[in-house]
């Protein structure tokens, strides 16, 4: 923590005493929930966020969370619980028009950009648990994955490249020290959001068995109208030498007029993972949905079952409350 809190000054040092373009906005969660599988949680999540008067964008977000199992992936969706205050994201970033492209900069402490993974992406919109695929348990990638380095994108209103390049910053289950890279690619065509990914790094899992380096390739795709949300990811690589994972997941989310406060969620998935002899599979079928009971407060409610694996029939009713506050 002391190190991100540090690499926080060098970036405001960058640009001597940050002066705002505008006044900078905070936004304020406060969660708890409880799964039927025996897991409650407690978390606050800070964001202050603003625009500096020499063009560039400061991002900071912290939080506490703590949870009373650890063998759960219930409400893993948003950030770790690790019983203590962390940073989460901590950059600046800019970007810059020219008459024929985009380009930009993120310098800090930033999400592993790899498929679907910016923080709205997954935290509090009516699911609960991050896809099977990126829960780190199942030797795919983590939702909490941070970076710390540069992230460089150039592109037009159709195409955009995307490059990495960082060490692993998380704080419950990091990584191996060492050098990260990550690219990514995305395309928008009228209601669809299509995108592909790449990333070495070094693995999480410790043990004398466990060398070599993480890779993972990606697909995703989005699909957006009239209310209605289709989203899923295939990724497949090896979470270490000798070691291989694949998964895919397909969400859909409604809100419409009709609905009034409340959004519709559903969601398959599937997980593959092999270390030598030993495989193991697993298929989830979950369906929720988010209602707004006022402008602050959202309770989510997940229907989480297990399909065709030791746990089928286990079916968890996950329950979570949030109180956000904007300023």
């Amino acid at each position: 923590m002391k190190a991100s809190l540090a690499g926080v000054g060098i970036l405001l040092s960058l640009w001597g005493t940050p002066v705002a373009a505008q006044p900078f906005a905070t936004e304020l969660n406060v969660t708890a929930g409880y799964s039927t599988e025996g897991s409650s949680v407690a978390a606050t999540q800070l964001r202050v966020f603003g625009d500096l008067k020499s063009g560039w964008r400061l991002y900071l977000e912290g939080a506490w969370g703590v949870r009373s199992v650890d063998d759960s992936d219930a409400f893993g969706a948003a950030y770790p619980y690790c019983n203590r205050l962390q940073p989460v994201e901590t950059y600046a970033e800019r970007t810059v028009h020219t008459r024929r492209f985009l380009t930009g900069v993120r310098i800090g402490r930033y999400r592993t950009p790899f498929g679907i993974y910016s923080q709205s992406d997954h935290a509090y919109s009516g699911f609960l648990r991050a896809p099977l695929i990126r829960y780190e348990d199942h030797f795919g990638l983590s939702s909490f994955w941070l970076e710390g380095g540069a992230d460089f994108f150039i592109g037009t209103p159709k195409l955009q490249l995307e490059a990495s390049l960082g060490v692993p910053q998380e704080g419950e289950d990091p990584r191996r020290r060492g050098l990260d890279a990550v690219v990514r690619v995305q395309a928008y065509h009228g209601p669809w959001i299509l995108g592909a990914s790449y990333i070495t790094t070094r693995p999480f899992q410790q043990g004398p068995s466990v060398h070599g380096r993480a890779r993972y390739t990606g697909l995703d795709w989005r699909w957006m109208r009239s209310g209605l949300q289709l989203r899923g990811e295939w990724i497949t690589g090896s979470p270490f030498h000798g070691a291989t994972a694949d998964g895919w997941y397909l969400d859909g989310l409604l809100h419409r007029p009709f609905t009034g406060p409340v959004t519709f969620v559903v969601r398959y998935e599937e997980a593959h993972h092999r270390v030598g002899s030993y495989s193991s599979s697993q298929r989830r079928f979950t369906t929720g949905a988010r209602v707004h009971l006022t402008r602050s407060v959202a309770v989510h409610v997940n229907l989480v079952h297990p399909v065709g694996s030791a746990y089928a029939g286990n079916t968890a009713v996950d329950v979570g409350l949030t109180y956000t506050v904007r300023h």
